[in-house]
């Protein structure tokens, strides 16, 4: 496995932008997270994996402030992006990709016309500059799964967390996805993604294997 050169050498780097410690999680009263410790660094990408049911989607829910753990705690010093597979929103709303990535600058108090760069920018990032005003329902998988990307950076988070970004996709999809996710890295972004696939797997950085809720070497 290949380790990626940081460049972006930043002071926030020093520490992990994310860290999480004795991560338990119940539910029904019957834990699904047993004492897992994780630490999500600064340019690079950590894949978590393990099979179904082992508490993976649960593990960066907690991690990305979706759910509180019933024990242990999670450290963030920057923001946090949750990238989803699939746009939460009906099929009969008329949502076009440019105005998906740009939920990803709610919140954040920026002039409009920088935070229409913003958008271009992310967009641009991931390839979609032809599509901006095409609903995003009318998009591929990979092109979606790309414009969900884009709106986390444009949220200019600090941690992006993804569930399983490449699943379903062709292997031309999967590979853009890698090297968009890759360049973020090497912005300083801290990536963790979640995944089922050897060549996501190859590619990251490091790893965190959890079976039965329980995190392994």
């Amino acid at each position: 496995m290949q380790m990626r050169m940081v460049i972006n050498y930043s002071k926030r780097m020093l520490t992990p932008p994310l860290r999480a410690r004795g991560i338990c999680f119940a539910y029904e009263g019957s834990d699904v997270l047993h004492d897992v410790d994780i630490d999500l660094d600064a340019g690079a990408i950590t894949a978590i994996i393990g099979a179904n049911g082992s508490g993976k989607s649960t593990l960066i829910e907690i991690l990305a402030g979706v759910r509180r753990p019933r024990e242990g705690h999670v450290e963030r010093s920057g923001d946090v992006a949750l990238v989803v597979q699939r746009v939460a929103v009906p099929d009969a709303l008329p949502l076009t990709v440019r105005e998906t990535v740009s939920m990803g600058t709610w919140g954040r108090r920026r002039p409009r016309r920088e935070t229409r760069r913003t958008v271009d920018a992310a967009i641009e990032q991931v390839g979609l500059t032809a599509f901006a005003r095409r609903s995003i329902h009318a998009l591929s998988g990979g092109q979606r799964q790309r414009a969900l990307i884009a709106q986390g950076i444009a949220r200019d988070a600090d941690v992006m967390i993804l569930d399983e970004p490449a699943a379903g996709l062709d292997t031309d999809s999967r590979e853009r996805v890698r090297g968009i996710l890759a360049d973020e890295a090497r912005r300083g972004r801290a990536v963790g993604w979640v995944t089922h696939d050897r060549d996501d797997i190859a590619h990251a950085d490091r790893m965190v294997h959890l079976v039965d809720g329980r995190r392994v070497a």
